[in-house]
């Protein structure tokens, strides 16, 4: 194509995107749903003019007869082919964060409220020019199903959900309906955790130095103690109980004493985003591990604790520091 007719276009197309209202839920009609004939369906009308002609210049009943019964199945399946899309119901389900260099995945629920079932329906991301980018689905009467769709962000952040379409051609294939669709969710992308981390940082005592015990390349503290009933599961050094087949715990009162920090001026390295990789790969530890931490980042600091909320609000800070 010429790129200056390439440049127009897309033009054009960012236009009239931006002119569609941002929702998580689109309910299809007549005047977001658009219909042409498809590869198939040109054929069938060249096919038809030339029996026509044939038809009229050569008298021919059955010829009249055969063009119009097909013209006719072509208008019946146009109908259908429209109403396969309208009247249904498209609802996108809140993203779940994903890693930088994964696909973060849409799950869109389809609803139809008709008494029949809907078939050969298809949704894929706009932009996207793979071949296999479509994921097709029937849809039951008066029923649901929920398909996924995936994309892959370019980079960490918080990024809008691109814009999605959807599409049948049923039942003949002559004719192509579509609808597009901005959603307004948005996707938070974590840094890519780094594959091979050093070891966590040593924890600081409370005075804010070194502590004397420092942690040990597999992230556990060094005082530890015989298992009391009762103990937390967290607590438990696994992997000193696999080696010496006996249950030790973490001393919880060291434990207070000594907090482990995982700090952005720390992490090694002039680049941001390969420090923000390594503090990923150290949260993750931490949290495998059970222990209480902190992170430090330019005019932020998030205090030590544990668990999946702490875990969560860690790598939300590093995705969009």
């Amino acid at each position: 194509m010429n790129p200056f007719a390439f440049r127009i276009r897309e033009r054009f197309r960012r236009w009239w995107q931006a002119r569609l209202p941002l929702s998580d839920t689109l309910v299809l009609h007549q005047r977001n749903t658009y219909i042409v004939p498809s590869r198939a369906g040109l054929l069938l009308g060249a096919t038809l003019t030339v029996l026509l002609i044939a038809s009229v210049n050569y008298q021919l009943n059955l010829g009249y007869l055969l063009t119009f019964l097909l013209a006719g199945c072509a208008a019946v399946g146009m109908h259908v082919t429209h109403g396969t899309l309208r009247g249904l119901r498209l609802n996108l389900a809140p993203p779940e964060p994903q890693f930088a260099g994964g696909s973060a995945t849409l799950a869109i629920s389809l609803t139809n409220d008709r008494a029949s079932v809907r078939y050969g329906i298809g949704l894929a991301v706009l932009d996207m020019v793979s071949d296999d980018r479509w994921v097709w689905c029937d849809v039951p009467a008066q029923g649901s199903t929920v398909v996924q769709v995936a994309f892959r962000p370019e980079r960490r952040g918080l990024h809008p959900v691109p814009p999605l379409t959807a599409e049948t051609r049923f039942p003949l294939g002559t004719f192509r309906v579509w609808t597009i669709w901005r959603p307004a969710a948005r996707v938070l992308v974590y840094p890519a955790p780094e594959a091979s981390p050093p070891p966590l940082p040593p924890p600081l005592a409370l005075g804010g130095t070194a502590a004397t015990q420092p942690m040990v390349a597999a992230g556990e503290f060094d005082g530890v103690r015989a298992y009391r009933h009762g103990d937390p599961l967290r607590s438990v050094v696994w992997k000193k109980a696999a080696k010496t087949d006996e249950l030790v715990s973490r001393d919880s009162g060291q434990a207070r004493r000594h907090e482990l920090w995982l700090d952005l001026a720390q992490a090694g390295g002039a680049d941001l985003e390969r420090r923000l990789s390594r503090l990923a790969a150290w949260v993750l530890q931490a949290d495998k591990l059970g222990l209480d931490y902190g992170l430090r980042l330019s005019g932020q600091a998030i205090a030590p604790a544990n668990g999946p909320a702490h875990r969560r609000h860690c790598l939300e800070a590093l995705a969009l520091c």
